[in-house]
């Protein structure tokens, strides 16, 4: 007898070999259209997805406005120079290995 697990493996299985065919697309309206109605889970698995990286994309980051004691603002200045970097930059570095473990 057949359980209805292996009965749902080999549906899905057969889900997962529908090959999707993308068309030609006359306009960019039709494009997002073909997008928003079709669900790529009825062709893909999770497995077949393939890790990408964007090595020239720079993270988003915001201005922002802090205030520190002279004494301490002094006191990174001269840790900054003696590193050579701008003190800003030497914050931003400290921030991130406190934070991100970098």
């Amino acid at each position: 007898m057949k359980s209805a697990y292996n009965i749902s493996n080999r549906r899905e299985r057969k889900l997962y070999e529908k090959k999707l065919i993308v068309p030609k697309f006359k306009s960019y309206d039709e494009e997002l259209d073909f997008w928003d109605k079709i669900n790529l889970a009825d062709y893909y698995e999770p497995k077949d997805a393939v890790a990408v990286s964007f090595p020239n994309l720079k993270p988003t980051s915001q201005s922002i406005s802090l205030r520190i004691p002279v004494f301490l603002l002094n006191k990174i200045k001269e840790k900054a120079n003696a590193v050579g970097v701008p003190y800003q930059s030497y914050i931003k570095t400290q921030l991130s290995n406190t934070f991100m473990g970098v």
